[in-house]
């Protein structure tokens, strides 16, 4: 059986999106041996320029980006794709993009799957949302995006799975965040202020791009909005009550956090906790009640959400099957080699789909 070409369009060559082209090269041999499958790179880009070659990149991609990348749009893209007849093509959005998301659906139409870290395509307003499931159902393409909400670990593939089997969810729940969750796990275990827990934070670099989207709770919000649309649930992230950490009482009038305040706040929220309690910051769906709430909560250190370590996260899916036992997915902290397998295990969903499709036109 003759190998799969799959030509990977990189959008993206950050930490992530380097680590991504890496482990592909330094793994091609094993993806042609055990899955018969060859990937190319024969466009990587960062925010303003982009590389083309047309043979796919080699382990000297970086100097190649450095010295021969040029200005590009994604119609540039799209129709060097077209002129070297480049077929089973990914689109890997590993970006932050608000940009890049709106170029979602012209992609699709021009013979694109998509696979994302970026998780604004799918916390769009639900017209737009839909808009590009049209399209993918048009165009016969995919778009995969575990890693839009952890690690790679199969949390969206257990709810689709669930979904989709006829199994009544009654409630998802977790901690979403793993820098949130150091900051509280260092909080309730320590005696400390939760000013200099936040202060550690920013110091290890765990808030260094997030720090606003963590505190106020969105990036909480946005992830819980994405598990509820894999359900069949129609929420716009107007519909999420969040709770903030940092609200308007803990600031000083030019914005700066008032670290007494705060204090103040955090620990009279710790001291009255009941025994052998810990504070979470946790997302909620509930089901039954139809509310999304994203809020501080205390909970039992004898519980799955509890016991959580370290930079650790954890979702758990509530079903009428399991009734009060969870279904628990729980990961370590996301470091750059993790998200990236979790990518390529996107990449090779969506390259054994293609496979599928072929087999059954020969």
């Amino acid at each position: 059986m003759s190998k799969l070409k799959i030509n990977i369009i990189l959008f993206g060559i950050g930490n992530i999106g380097s680590t991504l082209i890496n482990q592909i090269i330094e793994s091609q041999e094993f993806f042609l041996q055990s899955k018969n499958i060859d990937f190319h790179f024969p466009i990587i880009t960062n925010s303003t320029v982009a590389f083309f070659e047309k043979e796919g990149v080699g382990y000297a991609w970086e100097t190649n980006f450095v010295q021969l990348a040029v200005p590009f749009k994604v119609e540039d893209i799209i129709e060097f794709a077209k002129e070297n007849e480049f077929e089973n093509l990914i689109a890997v959005d590993a970006t932050a993009s608000d940009e890049l998301i709106s170029h979602y659906n012209t992609l699709i139409q021009n013979g694109f799957n998509i696979v994302a870290v970026n998780k604004k395509a799918n916390t769009l307003p639900l017209d737009l949302y839909k808009e590009i499931r049209e399209n993918l159902k048009k165009y016969d393409k995919e778009f995969l995006y575990e890693t839009s909400v952890d690690t790679g670990f199969p949390v969206l593939q257990t709810l689709r799975d669930l979904y989709y089997s006829g199994e009544k969810i009654t409630r998802i729940r977790g901690v979403f965040s793993d820098n949130l969750s150091y900051v509280f796990n260092r909080f309730s275990n320590e005696e400390t202020t939760f000013s200099s827990v936040l202060k550690d934070a920013s110091l290890l670099g765990l808030m260094r791009s997030t720090f606003k989207e963590d505190l106020s709770g969105n990036d909480t919000a946005k992830k819980l909005l994405i598990l509820t649309r894999e359900i069949g649930k129609d929420f716009e992230l107007s519909d999420i009550k969040i709770n903030s950490i940092i609200n308007e009482e803990h600031l000083e009038k030019n914005g700066i956090l008032n670290k007494e305040a705060i204090d103040r706040y955090f620990k009279i929220s710790k001291i009255t906790q009941a025994d052998n309690h810990v504070l979470r910051y946790v997302g909620e769906f509930d089901v039954e009640k139809n509310t999304l709430e994203v809020k501080l909560v205390s909970e039992s250190a004898a519980s799955a959400i509890g016991q959580l370590k370290g930079s650790d996260t954890i979702f758990e899916i509530y079903t009428q099957s399991y009734a009060d036992v969870p279904i628990v997915i729980q990961s370590a902290s996301a470091c750059k080699q993790a998200i990236s397998r979790g990518i390529i295990t996107d990449i090779l969903k969506v390259a054994e789909k293609i496979k599928n499709k072929e087999a059954v036109w020969l």
